[in-house]
């Protein structure tokens, strides 16, 4: 049976078709259709997702393996064939034809008509192709186009749509759109179907990124950790008001490249260190992961002295401390305890073995108790007196 009679007759699309066909811009419903060869076409260097991996084909085809998932394309298209109906999106750049859009795609084909290629990547357990299939890929659907008239296609599927890319790869986008294309953010906006400010936000989140290094307050290429957690800048300047007010930020985000004043710079240069390190100075990330360092860390930017602290060289945990104050830290120490010495109790029949050690602190911590809890009383009778002296 041909490739065409089995896709009419199979219930479910493969896994590389994309999930939201009616959505699609006019590009792919109204562009022509054409088949190329194969090994005609090369995986794309200024892709935003892979714009800082390198630029050759071999290092394109290794990140792309590593790090996005070919593998269940590859496994997709080599039990289905090519789903036509999603043709690649082809510009004619510098002599070659470079796919903007398809790049997973174009690199799952390639791995699987290559053995060289896997062995290269380490694609070892891809399967053989049947003559059939590999016969069908040796040329591929197509749309020629340019960058430029296909960025509403692009930035619709991969920004708001169905097959969305991480923020910094939105960012990069949405920043070559409008910075090289000219288009104006409430355009790219409305085309991508964005009603929450995300294209702003994305927008602004790299431009902040950007003039820090413009400043040369921060380096992408001395933080501490080879993946790039992009998004703990983007949601800290959208939606966190302790990290706005430290970097200045005040307002709505606007179309700015330089949306940090001047002024406040060096808190720059201080809030991506924390963020993300230093390789040079050895110094580690305090924010780890954004539940809940990344509010932890905007609760400590509230606070002066907090920050003061940060600066320090102390723990994010410390800082947290002296933001939070004593009265908030003695409630929740206090609430802390009792929980802890709660669930001792329920152990003490089943755990205690009358050790010398554990009764003895078990006494340390009554004559704590009894302590914290005198000088809680002696306070308030001498606030009782001061009331009554005042009166």
């Amino acid at each position: 049976m041909s490739r065409q009679g089995r896709a009419a007759t199979r219930p479910v699309r493969p896994a590389h078709y994309a999930a939201n066909v009616g959505t699609r811009t006019s590009l792919a419903s109204a562009a022509e259709i054409v088949d190329v060869p194969a090994d005609s076409l090369h995986l794309d260097p200024d892709n935003p997702r892979l714009v800082e991996h390198g630029q050759s084909e071999a290092q394109l085809l290794q990140v792309l393996w590593r790090d996005f998932a070919v593998n269940e394309v590859a496994l997709s298209i080599a039990a289905n064939g090519f789903w036509r109906y999603e043709p690649l999106v082809v510009a004619q750049e510098g002599g070659r034809q470079i796919v903007v859009e398809g790049n997973r795609r174009l690199a799952a084909i390639k791995l699987l008509l290559d053995p060289a290629a896997r062995k290269r990547v380490g694609a070892t357990d891809l399967p053989q192709l049947s003559p059939e299939i590999r016969e069908s890929l040796q040329t591929l659907p197509v749309i020629r186009s340019s960058r430029s008239d296909a960025w509403q296609f692009i930035g619709f599927k991969h920004v708001n749509g169905p097959q969305q890319w991480q923020s910094y790869s939105k960012a990069q986008y949405i920043g070559w759109v409008h910075n090289t294309l000219k288009i104006s953010l409430e355009e790219i906006a409305d085309t991508i179907g964005d009603t929450h400010q995300t294209t702003l936000r994305l927008y602004r989140a790299l431009m902040t990124l950007e003039q820090a290094e413009r400043e040369k307050v921060w380096s992408r290429e001395d933080r501490q950790k080879n993946h790039f957690s992009f998004s703990h800048l983007y949601i800290g300047v959208s939606s966190y008001a302790g990290i706005q007010a430290y970097l200045g930020l005040d307002g709505p985000p606007a179309d700015t490249d330089n949306p940090v004043p001047a002024d406040h710079l060096e808190n720059l240069g201080e809030l991506l260190l924390w963020m993300f390190g230093s390789k040079r100075d050895g110094i580690a990330p305090v924010v780890v992961s954004q539940n809940p360092h990344l509010r932890q860390l905007d609760q400590v930017l509230s606070r002066p002295n907090a920050v003061a602290a940060m600066k320090q060289g102390m723990p994010l945990s410390v800082a947290l401390d002296v933001a939070k104050g004593d009265p908030a830290k003695l409630r929740e120490d206090l609430v802390a305890a009792r929980r802890l010495l709660q669930d001792s109790r329920g152990k003490v029949l089943t755990g205690y073995a009358s050790e010398p050690d554990l009764l003895q602190t078990a006494e340390d911590i009554v004559a704590l108790a009894d302590s914290i809890l005198e000088d809680m009383i002696s306070i308030d009778r001498r606030r009782k007196r001061s009331r009554r002296a005042t009166t």
